[in-house]
């Protein structure tokens, strides 16, 4: 198949499972046209059939803002002309799949297909504003074929979009060979020279990950036991959580990571990873972690009961609730055959159930039957 994807190049979820996707389709020799404003982190190196198309956005004085979805549409309509493109798959609602459905209709093709899959934010955040809503509604009507992340998106997207058509729930996916391809990158004693235990939390940094909640876990199970505690990402609450380590006077045992493209090494140095957010659809990070052997202490919402078993590959509990998630760490960090038991079901867990060799076939055959149908 020929297929154009159409994502955003940022490390949040959907441009990471979009890559990954991408990657894993050009394996098994679909021709892939990646359409976004910069080249997605994880496609920085060269893969054989994947071809990268950067979105042209003009600047006039006129716009007081550059109109990147007409840029956008325009590339679509191009790309589907010049490589004869069978499917636009556009990974977020707002504004990619109402791009795709435009760019369809200028082609005035029946044969080209439009497949949406719903993340996460361009439902619960994105598509809850008014002035959103009606186009993100308009979008997945008009999709010829619509996915989203876990159940509980899909749920929410009915009810909340009042849908009528179906949704198929595709979950994201990692790369179960990629740890094995990372083990010895990470050095556990150049963040824990003395032996402490290594505790993790990457995101956007943005108030809903509550990444306060992390450093105030972190600092009840510092008061127990010797820790340290990575924290990977970039986003508008760094600033704010740097000031709280400083008041909390953790700084020696807190180290900001910034962004990094690939996880796994810094997963492979960890023994637990934290994830208190207060909205999750799927939960990303907590599968790559377990990808890797890490148990996830987290929140019991969204769709992060579909990715962790609680009680198994780490706990769940109501937002907010920071004792409780110390004391479990406190637990599970202070007995070490319970510790090793829990890693190896997460493993387990993401290569039973998330593996992208078991996953990309799905999309292989919702495509298949979008262009059949």
């Amino acid at each position: 198949m020929k297929i154009g994807i159409v994502c955003y190049p940022t490390h949040g979820g959907s441009g990471v499972v979009a890559s990954e996707l991408a990657i894993g389709l050009a394996k098994k020799g679909h021709e892939i046209h990646i359409v976004s404003y910069a080249p997605p982190f994880r496609l920085r190196m060269f893969h054989q059939n994947i071809f990268v198309h950067e979105i042209e956005v003009a600047t006039y004085p006129l716009f007081k803002y550059p109109p990147y979805e007409l840029g956008l549409v325009t590339e679509l309509v191009e790309l589907a002309e010049t490589h004869d493109l069978d499917l636009i798959h556009a990974h977020y609602a707002v504004p990619h799949a109402a791009s795709a459905y435009l760019a369809k209709q200028i082609l005035n093709s029946e044969r080209l297909k439009t497949v949406t899959t719903l993340h996460g934010t361009d439902i619960t955040l994105v598509g809850a504003d008014p002035s959103f809503q009606r186009v993100v509604k308009f979008a997945i009507e008009k999709s010829d074929g619509v996915t989203a992340v876990s159940r509980y998106l899909m749920k929410r997207t009915v009810e909340e979009f009042d849908i009528q058509r179906e949704i198929r729930v595709i979950p994201n996916f990692v790369d179960v060979l990629r740890p094995s391809q990372n083990r010895d990158l990470c050095s556990r004693e150049a963040w824990a020279p003395r032996g402490e235990k290594i505790l993790m939390h990457a995101s956007n940094f943005r108030p809903v990950k509550r990444i306060a909640d992390v450093v105030r876990i972190f600092a009840k199970i510092r008061d127990a036991i010797p820790a340290k505690l990575l924290l990977i990402g970039e986003g508008p609450e760094r600033l704010f959580i740097q000031q709280l380590v400083r008041e909390l006077k953790l700084n020696a045992d807190v180290h900001f990571m910034g962004e990094q493209d690939q996880l796994e090494p810094l997963f492979l140095c960890a023994d637990l990873f934290l994830l208190p957010s207060e909205q999750e659809s799927f939960g990303l990070t907590a599968l790559e972690a377990m990808n890797c052997g890490v148990p996830v202490i987290a929140t019991d919402i969204g769709g992060l009961p579909e990715v962790i078993t609680h009680g198994e590959t780490g706990y769940l509990f109501p937002v907010g609730d920071i004792a409780d998630m110390a004391a479990s760490a406190v637990s599970l960090l202070g007995d070490p055959a319970r510790l090793e038991l829990f890693k190896a079901q997460a493993r387990r867990r993401a290569e039973q159930y998330f593996s992208a060799d078991d996953i990309i076939p799905l999309y292989e055959a919702f495509y298949e039957e979008i262009l059949n149908s």
